[in-house]
């Protein structure tokens, strides 16, 4: 597998179907920042050059390596699914330049509070990919101390995460520190009332935090015009503070626009809002099938602006990589993607009976109940010792 040959993949359909692609709003090519064209060049923009002018070749090919290792382990993730060895994933393909581009521009004293997709902001702050596989595969609930890396577990109840985070900026403002909260969510989750209610704590109370929506296009089912009348950034407007549309697939932009609105939060200047403006190439997660209610045409539009193409033209034009590293990076995502198919064949299998513990904390007539009809149900399977508790 290459380390790019994901993206171009199609999702099939059964033969004789015919789809229409959902109605978009006017105007294919939205207003937005940009920095990075897809066909690879470099534009100017005046207000947002100045974040990333220092940026060198070296952390260009970095930001480059961020994406290629985190679509591998992500298409690594996927194929474990398929083979039965996770419950579910959630696919980041298409977001990677929105989370490498945000993820870099945090500093270690900022504190993350993502969804369940940000595999490429949980590889910017140090967590290592194999512990986002944990629960996914049911044997944790996370397989990392948040407070390590000031990344937060994930979330998996929609946009109540952007609470968390507004409670925690209030906390670091009271306390004093220049450092700064930012907080993921999709544009389905744009809908959710946490939401609407952070935006209003974190206005009130001009905490330093950013919302950082990736709009990826789609809710599950659901296209974004079914979300909002408006563009999702100019939300903002309502609650009194900033927002601002950032094209999703330019890392470049992500990477400059997200330290824009964090630097804005450290020196007191309260929150931002940032639009991600980018596309889910595949399922919501693997309990999806996208050709049920999306065109393949839609698809195709946005392979053309592929985040990691887009930043390998611009390093190839630039002569700043050159064959030795592509190759070199392509032989440390094979080993990465190894690493993740035996980290996660040696975990053990999930407890079924751990569901029924905790949930209060003295026990409760009801739960044991439950657990023993669970019990009688595993102990009616032809397998012998397959009702057993482990």
């Amino acid at each position: 597998m290459t380390v790019e040959s994901t993206a171009a993949r199609k999702p099939r359909r059964s033969a004789g179907t015919k789809r229409t692609a959902a109605k978009k709003p006017p105007g294919a090519q939205p207003d937005l920042v940009q920095l990075l064209t897809p066909e690879g060049k470099r534009v100017k923009n005046g207000e947002y050059d100045a974040y990333v002018a220092d940026i060198t070749p070296e952390e260009l090919r970095g930001l480059y390596r961020d994406m290629v290792l985190t679509r591998r382990f992500d298409a690594e993730a996927t194929s474990l699914q398929r083979q039965g060895e996770l419950g579910l994933w959630a696919s980041l393909l298409g977001q990677e330049a929105a989370q490498i581009g945000s993820g870099r521009a945090t500093r270690e004293d900022d504190y993350v509070f993502p969804t369940y997709r940000e595999h490429g902001v949980a590889w910017c702050r140090g967590v290592d990919p194999a512990n986002l596989l944990g629960m996914f595969r049911g044997v944790n609930n996370g397989g990392w101390d948040p407070n390590t890396n000031n990344f937060h577990l994930y979330t998996i109840v929609i946009g109540s995460q952007t609470l968390h985070a507004t409670g925690y900026a209030m906390g670091v403002a009271k306390d004093g520190a220049d450092s700064a909260v930012i907080a993921y969510f999709g544009d389905g989750a744009s809908s959710q009332g946490d939401v609407a209610e952070s935006f209003t704590f974190s206005a009130v109370y001009n905490a330093p935090v950013v919302f950082f929506c990736q709009n990826n296009q789609w809710a599950i089912s659901e296209p974004t015009e079914r979300q909002t009348r408006v563009p999702l950034y100019q939300r903002a407007q309502g609650y009194g503070f900033p927002g601002v549309r950032v094209d999703g697939n330019d890392v470049l932009a992500c990477l400059a626009v997200t330290k824009w609105a964090l630097e804005r939060a450290r020196r007191g200047e309260g929150p931002t809002l940032v639009e991600a403006f980018t596309y889910r190439m595949g399922a919501h997660t693997t309990s999806d099938d996208p050709t049920k209610y999306r065109a393949d045409e839609e698809r195709e539009a946005w392979e053309a602006k592929d985040p990691i193409l887009r930043l390998r033209t611009y390093l190839e034009a630039s002569n700043h990589a050159d064959e030795g590293f592509f190759a070199e990076l392509e032989a440390e995502s094979e080993a990465l993607g190894k690493r993740v198919r035996e980290v996660v064949r040696a975990m053990p299998d999930p407890d079924r009976f751990a569901i029924f513990e905790n949930a209060y904390a003295d026990g409760h007539a009801l739960v044991d109940e439950e657990r023993a009809q669970f019990a009688a149900y595993q102990a009616s399977f032809a397998d012998e010792g397959e009702g057993k508790q482990r």
